[in-house]
């Protein structure tokens, strides 16, 4: 984020209720659960944009955060979606590994642990992070839809992905140890009337040994994956963005 101000985005960051900065008094007292963060996500970018009128506004999510954008409820607001090592959550899309320990996590650990502390301890557990009760619970119906959110939650959020029109770029690592590329497909197929495009990025494109899921943000990719990513954001403004570029999967 301080890279691209340095680059002269005006960067906006924020962290959802009831986690990270967000988070008031114990986490067992949270009651939010995914649309509540997507109606947080609202909040950053209506006021994004009243503060900036203006300006393009595009979003760079990670994961969960290129999820939710086919959740808003106004995404003309939006001009564009930077996916970063994001796709469908359903365990069946799971990168074979995980895969693997799917079953338990879903299953035993998360209604369990979630039952005995109030929230999902993940920091403890050393699985995937602390989270509210209702955003771990309805994420565990989605992971466990082979449509995803779409088929968990029915028409309504179909609807809702529908109607988004602003492009989508979504990058894919090669080495990510979560998501499989037919995961980050299936994702963007959600979203059924955006321009759409998917480029897988190996180690090897950058001369980097490791990227992974959470690599890509890491400063050793500040002179290849950020410039480049800082282009893209551009990018999705651009008439071009449908068309087809070297290296990309369509």
């Amino acid at each position: 984020a301080q890279w691209l101000a340095g680059q002269g985005f005006r960067v906006t960051t924020f962290d959802y209720r009831g986690h990270g900065d967000s988070l008031v008094g114990p986490m067992r007292e949270v009651r939010a659960d995914l649309f509540d963060w997507a109606r947080d996500y609202e909040a950053v970018i209506a006021a994004a944009r009243a503060a900036q009128p203006d300006l393009p506004l595009y979003l760079l999510g990670h994961s969960l955060g290129a999820q939710l954008p086919g959740l808003l409820r106004n995404p003309g607001q939006v001009d564009g979606l930077l996916s970063v090592a994001a796709g469908s959550g359903y365990w069946r899309d799971n990168a074979p590994r995980l895969k693997r320990m799917v079953p338990y996590f879903w299953w035993v650990l998360v209604p369990l642990a979630t039952r005995l502390w109030g929230y999902f301890p993940g920091r403890t557990l050393r699985k995937v992070g602390d989270l509210p009760a209702g955003v771990i619970l309805q994420w565990r119906r989605w992971c466990l839809s082979p449509t995803y959110s779409v088929g968990a939650e029915g028409p309504a959020v179909a609807q809702s992905y529908g109607a988004v029109r602003f492009p989508v770029l979504a990058l894919s690592m090669s080495d990510d140890e979560l998501m499989t590329l037919r995961g980050t497909h299936n994702l963007v197929n959600l979203y059924t009337n955006a321009p759409t495009r998917v480029e897988r990025i190996a180690p090897q494109d950058v001369k980097a040994l490791r990227i992974g899921h959470f690599g890509f943000f890491r400063e050793q990719f500040r002179q290849s994956l950020w410039p480049r990513a800082a282009a893209q954001l551009l990018g999705l403004g651009t008439a071009e963005f449908e068309l087809p570029v070297p290296g990309t999967t369509a």
